[in-house]
């Protein structure tokens, strides 16, 4: 009798604990029999740092004469799901998009440029090269043998039409800068319009001599406003004005003559003067009135103390 009621005792307390690791209830029904037998389950907190969060629940049996029955039973814990959160604890802000940077000094920005800032008895020769190149050998020459450096404002119509004139001036490292595609008046261009004629005269020009116009810019007919300005620093320019005009490009036609022209450039001598002439001939009379006078403005300025610079100075 007393094996039997111990061998039931033992298969209450295995159907019990299989129960409860399976999730059931932890209350035990008491069996009939001769003598009460009951299972108590006990849940203990686990100890620190083991993970699982809870003991295996242990179940015991009382039988006669105050034996007991101990069976424990092995629960898989369960993975502890991470405590710490993956994100930042702080949101790092965006960054800030960078402002689109056109190339051109803050400080050069705004303006069409009349003269270079300089105090120092300097100036600075510049050429337009548009529907003529009859000057071109000329002025290189000049410019060769007195050992001074100037700056030419190609329009890329002029690059593809004289593309050997153009590259003359590239190749004696002459400064070189764009005077547009086409030589339109540039306010009554849309905006549009207005980048075209940017762009084209720039791909023409460096295509034909190899350099790159930019920064340098001048308008067609001195024709700009506000808005025509902003555009042109927006695309990488530095717009440059002048001066003084010769006024050669009139001709003798237009009443002019070497004696005129530099007559009007040595009248407005002065630290950072911008002198304004052209590489063509007039298209009436033929004459290259600029490209005659140049060397008796050469030296006439040395005479009085100036040095020759280009719009690099900038």
């Amino acid at each position: 009798m007393r094996r039997s009621q111990q061998a039931l005792v033992t298969l209450v307390v295995a159907s019990t604990v299989a129960f409860t690791a399976c999730g059931g209830s932890s209350g035990i029904a008491t069996q009939p029999g001769p003598t009460s037998a009951t299972a108590t389950s006990t849940a203990r907190p686990a100890s620190p740092g083991t993970g699982t969060g809870v003991v295996p629940p242990t179940a015991t049996t009382t039988g006669p004469g105050g034996a007991t029955a101990t069976a424990t039973a092995t629960i898989r814990p369960t993975p502890a799901r991470p405590t710490t959160s993956t994100r930042p604890s702080t949101p790092v802000p965006p960054t800030a998009p960078t402002a689109p940077t056109t190339g051109v000094p803050t400080r050069l920005v705004g303006r069409d440029w009349e003269r270079i800032p300089t105090d120092r008895r300097m100036v600075a020769l510049t050429f337009d090269a548009g529907a003529s190149a009859d000057g071109v050998d000329s002025i290189l020459s000049t410019l060769s043998r007195e050992g001074v450096p100037a700056t030419f404002f190609l329009t890329g119509r002029f690059a593809q039409t004289f593309p050997a004139a153009a590259r003359a001036i590239a190749a004696r490292g002459q400064v070189i800068g764009s005077h547009s595609a086409t030589h339109p008046y540039f306010t009554r261009l849309t905006d549009a319009d207005l980048r075209a004629e940017l762009l084209g005269a720039q791909a023409t020009i460096q295509s034909v001599t190899g350099v790159d116009p930019r920064p340098w810019f001048r308008f067609p007919y001195g024709d700009r406003d506000a808005r025509t300005i902003g555009a042109v620093n927006a695309l990488g320019y530095v717009p440059i004005r002048w001066t003084v005009d010769t006024l050669g490009w009139k001709g003798t036609s237009g009443g002019q003559s070497m004696q005129s022209v530099t007559d009007r450039v040595l009248a407005a001598a002065s630290s950072g003067e911008i002198v304004l002439m052209h590489v063509g001939a007039n298209p009436q009379d033929r004459s290259t009135l600029d490209a005659d006078a140049l060397g008796g403005i050469i030296r006439e300025l040395r005479a009085r103390g100036y040095t020759f610079t280009t719009v690099k100075a900038m």
